[in-house]
C-alpha cells in the first residue's frame, strides 16, 4: 500500500530532443547526454542503479545493470518548453495553447501602462540572458533608478533591480503590478523578480528571486490530493509555479542544497500524501549559463545525496525522479530545450526492472500518482502506469 509519493523535479534535466524539437530551434538538444559526452562521462552510481542508463545512452552510466526501480521517459504534450507548462503537465494539466512569448520585446503600449502604474520608466524591454543584461544595463540602472525589464524564449516578464537602488519589497510590488496587468492575450506564464547586488563588472543575482505565476485554470493533482484529506507539500519554487494552488504546506528553498535538506527532512516525517520538489540550480545556475562542468557537478552531487534520501523512506514510500524540460548547456542557446524527460520510480511497492517505455505525456505521472494514493482523479489528463509498476500491464 502506497502511503506517500515524493516527486523530485531535476529542473531542466532533459534526456533527448522531442520529435518536434526543430519547431523550437532545439535540434540536437540532449541535456544529460551531451553533458555526459562533453565531460568524458558522468559518475552517477545511484541513479545508475535505479535505471538511468537504461533510458538512453549516457557516457559513464552503465546500461547493463539490473534496475532497482522502474524506468522510462516522458514526452511533453503541451505546446511550449517552459517551467510552468512542464510542471502543470506533470500534475495532470495539458495546455491546449502555449503561453504568449515576446521575441521582439513587449508591445510599447503595454510597457507604457506598466511605467504609468509603477511611476518610473524602464530599461531594456528586450530578449536577453539575465546575467548579461544586468552587466549591460546595470550602470544605467544605478544612475537612473529605472528597473530593467526583459524576457526570454519562455513566457516570462522579468524585472531586475539592484537591491540598494530598488529595495526588494518594492521590486516585488512592481511584479505584482505587472502580474495584474498581464492578463488576457498578454497572460504570460510567469512574472519574475530578479534582484541583484554588486558593482559594474561584478553584479551578482541574489537568492531573493520570486516568481508570480498564473493560477492553473483547472484542478491539478495537488488540488485533488488536498481535497482527499492528504498532505500536498511543495518544496522550492513549487508554490510560485502553482500560485499556491492545491498546497497544504510549502517549504521554500533557495537552491539545490536547501531543497535537498528540506526534502530529506520531509520524507523522514510520518504523513500521507504527495511531496513535489523542484531542484532549481540545474536550470538557473548551470543550464541557462551554459556551464557544462557546473551542471555535471550538480548531477553528481545529487547522486551522492540520494542514499541519504532513500534511507529515510518508509515501506509505504514511492520516489519519482524526473524533469520539466531541457536546458542543454552544450548548445549556443541559453534557453530551455524541447526534450523528453527521464522517469525513474523506486519504492517497496515498485517492481524492479520494469521498463515504462516512452509515455505520451508528462500527465501520465499525475494519473499514476493518483492511482497509487487511491485519490479520485476526474479531469486529469494522462494514462496511469500504476499497474505496470506493480508488475502488471498498462
Amino acid at each position: 500500500m502506497v502511503k506517500r509519493v515524493t516527486v523530485v523535479v531535476l529542473d531542466s534535466a532533459g534526456i533527448g530532443e522531442l520529435p518536434d524539437a526543430a519547431q523550437y530551434g532545439d535540434q540536437g538538444s540532449n541535456t544529460l547526454g551531451n553533458i555526459a559526452r562533453c565531460v568524458g562521462g558522468l559518475r552517477l552510481p545511484n541513479l545508475e542503479r535505479m535505471g538511468l542508463g537504461r533510458i538512453a545512452p549516457l557516457q559513464g552510466v552503465r546500461s547493463d545493470l539490473p534496475a532497482a526501480g522502474a524506468f522510462g521517459r516522458m514526452a511533453e504534450r503541451s505546446a511550449g518548453k517552459d517551467t510552468t507548462t512542464g510542471h502543470w503537465e506533470l500534475m495532470g494539466l495539458v495546455l491546449p495553447r502555449p503561453f504568449p512569448t515576446y521575441p521582439g520585446g513587449f508591445p510599447p503600449e503595454l510597457i507604457a501602462e506598466f511605467e504609468r502604474r509603477i511611476g518610473r520608466r524602464v530599461l531594456g524591454n528586450t530578449v536577453a540572458s539575465g546575467t548579461v543584461i544586468i552587466e549591460e544595463l546595470g550602470p544605467q540602472h544605478l544612475a537612473t533608478g529605472y528597473p530593467i525589464v526583459y524576457t526570454s524564449a519562455d513566457s516570462v516578464f522579468q524585472i531586475a533591480a539592484h537591491e540598494e537602488v530598488i529595495p526588494v519589497e518594492e521590486l516585488y510590488r512592481m511584479c505584482e503590478v505587472a502580474r495584474e496587468l498581464l492578463r488576457g492575450e498578454h497572460a504570460v506564464g510567469r512574472v519574475i523578480a530578479r534582484p541583484f547586488t554588486g558593482t559594474p563588472g561584478h553584479f551578482v543575482r541574489t537568492p531573493r528571486r520570486h516568481d508570480y505565476s498564473l493560477a492553473p485554470p483547472s484542478p491539478t493533482l495537488l488540488d485533488l490530493v488536498a481535497q482527499a484529506g492528504l498532505q500536498s507539500v511543495g518544496v522550492g519554487k513549487i508554490y510560485d509555479i502553482f500560485a499556491g494552488r492545491g498546497l497544504t504546506r510549502s517549504v521554500p528553498a533557495a537552491g539545490n542544497r536547501e531543497g535537498q535538506q528540506a526534502l530529506r527532512a520531509l520524507v523522514a516525517e510520518d504523513f500521507s500524501g504527495l511531496v513535489l520538489a523542484n531542484l532549481v540550480d540545474f536550470d538557473m545556475l548551470y543550464g541557462h549559463r551554459n556551464d557544462v562542468e557546473g551542471y555535471a557537478r550538480a548531477l553528481e552531487d545529487f547522486d551522492a545525496y540520494l542514499p541519504g534520501l532513500l534511507e529515510v523512506m518508509g515501506p509505504g514510500d514511492v520516489l519519482v525522479i524526473t524533469a520539466d524540460h531541457g536546458c542543454d548547456p552544450t548548445t549556443p542557446s541559453t534557453d530551455h530545450s524541447r526534450e523528453y524527460v527521464p522517469l525513474l520510480v523506486y519504492g517497496a511497492d515498485v517492481t524492479p526492472g520494469i521498463d515504462l517505455g516512452t509515455r505520451d505525456s508528462f500527465a501520465d505521472l499525475a494519473s499514476t500518482v493518483a492511482d497509487l494514493l487511491g485519490v479520485p482523479a476526474p479531469g486529469l489528463a494522462g494514462q496511469s502506469f500504476a499497474a505496470l509498476l506493480r508488475g502488471g500491464t498498462s
